[in-house]
C-alpha cells in the first residue's frame, strides 16, 4: 500500500482483540475496531481508497459506513446478500472460495500474493511479514530468552504452539501427541529447551501437556503482544496452521508447521523452515467438523517433526547437532 500510495495515510478497521497487533506500527496511522463506538468514529471520515479483504457481509458492512471513493477487495449485493469482487482483480480470490479443485489443487499461490493482486498493490514482490516489536518489547524478549536458556543451560528454545482457533479444532495435535513429541526432543536434542506456547484457551490444556515434563510453560492470560514477545524469545516454532504460525513467521523464525485440513500452499514461510502434510487422503477439506475415526492430526509424521527440527536447530547452532532433512 505504501509503494502505491507513498503519501497515504491508513486507517485499519479489525475486530478485538487483534487491534492489539497493529498498535504502533510504524506505517498505520489508525487502528480501529468493530466495536460501535470505533465505527461511529469511522462514519465520521472519507477515504480516497477502501479495501475489504474479507469475503464476509461484516467486512463489507464495516466500509458502508463509511465514505469511500474507490474500492478495492470484495463488496456485497444489498438485495442478497451474495460476497462478489470489487474490481475483477479480485475474481481469482473470489473463486478459491466457490470451487474447492482450484482451491485445493490447481492453485499454488501464497494468500499474501493472492490478497496483493486483488487489492491491485502489486506487482507482488514476496514481501515478508511486518510485524515489529516496539523497544521495550524487544528487550523484554531478550530477557525472556535469556530467563529461558538460563534455567537448564539449554543453547537453544524450541516453542510448541500448542494451539488454534476453535473455527478448525482439527489444526492442532492432541495432548498426547504433543507430549510424545516432548518425549522425543528431550531425548534427541538435549541442548534444546522446551517451552509451551498459546492462547487463553489453551491454558489448561497446557497445563495437561506440560504435567509431569519438564517443559516451561509460557504466560497464556497476558494478550497478544506478550505471546508475541514469547514467540520472539524461541528460535524455532512447531505449530499447526493458526495464529502462532503467523506470528512466528512474522519475527523471521525456523517454522515447522504442519498442515492437515489447510492448504499448505497458501502459507509462505520465507524458507526459514518446512511444512509439513498429515499423511490422510481426505487433505486438505476445510471442514469445521470430522466424523473420521482417524483423524489427519494423527498421521503426522513423528519422524519427520523430529527430522525437521534437527535440521532447523543445525541452522541455529552449526556443526552441533546431526541434521537430517525430512521427508518432502
Amino acid at each position: 500500500m505504501k509503494r502505491k500510495y507513498p503519501s497515504s495515510m491508513i486507517t485499519w478497521v479489525t475486530d478485538a482483540p487483534a487491534h492489539h497487533l497493529l498498535k504502533n506500527h510504524p506505517a498505520i496511522d489508525r487502528v480501529l475496531t468493530t466495536s460501535e463506538a470505533d465505527l461511529l468514529q469511522l462514519s465520521s471520515l472519507e477515504f480516497e481508497v477502501g479495501f475489504v479483504v474479507d469475503k464476509s457481509l461484516k467486512a463489507c458492512g464495516v466500509v458502508n459506513r463509511t465514505k469511500v471513493d474507490q474500492l478495492f477487495g470484495f463488496k456485497v449485493q444489498g438485495r442478497n446478500g451474495a460476497i462478489v469482487p470489487a474490481t475483477k482483480a479480485a475474481t481469482e480470490l473470489w473463486e478459491l472460495g466457490l470451487d474447492d479443485h482450484k482451491k485445493f489443487f490447481v492453485n499454488q499461490k501464497p494468500e499474501t500474493q493472492l490478497m496483493v493482486e486483488a487489492l491491485e498493490i502489486g506487482p507482488y514482490r514476496r514481501d515478508e511479514y511486518w510485524l515489529p516489536l516496539t523497544a521495550v518489547e524487544e528487550k523484554s524478549a531478550y530477557s525472556r530468552r535469556s530467563e529461558w536458556l538460563s534455567l537448564n543451560n539449554r543453547q537453544i528454545i524450541i516453542g510448541l504452539n500448542t494451539g488454534c482457533s476453535n473455527v478448525i479444532a482439527a489444526k492442532k495435535w492432541t495432548v498426547e501427541y504433543h507430549r510424545q513429541v516432548i518425549a522425543r526432543i528431550l531425548k534427541e536434542l538435549p541442548q534444546a529447551e522446551i517451552v509451551l506456547l498459546g492462547g487463553p484457551e489453551d491454558t489448561e490444556r497446557n497445563q495437561r501437556i506440560s504435567q509431569g515434563l519438564p517443559v516451561i510453560s509460557s504466560a497464556t492470560e497476558s494478550g497478544l503482544r506478550d505471546g508475541l514477545v514469547s514467540v520472539a524469545a524461541c528460535d524455532v516454532i512447531v505449530t499447526g496452521d493458526s495464529l502462532g504460525m503467523h506470528m512466528a513467521i512474522s519475527q523471521k523464525k525456523q517454522v515447522i508447521a504442519w498442515f492437515g485440513p489447510t492448504c499448505a500452499h497458501e502459507i509462505d514461510i520465507y524458507d526459514r523452515g518446512f511444512k509439513l502434510l498429515a499423511q490422510s487422503p481426505c487433505s486438505p477439506c476445510w471442514k469445521r467438523t470430522c466424523e473420521k475415526s482417524i483423524m489427519c492430526y494423527d498421521q503426522v509424521s513423528l519422524e519427520e517433526v523430529l527430522n525437521a527440527l534437527k535440521s532447523c536447530c543445525a541452522n541455529r547452532l552449526p556443526g552441533r547437532l546431526t541434521a537430517v532433512d525430512p521427508a518432502p
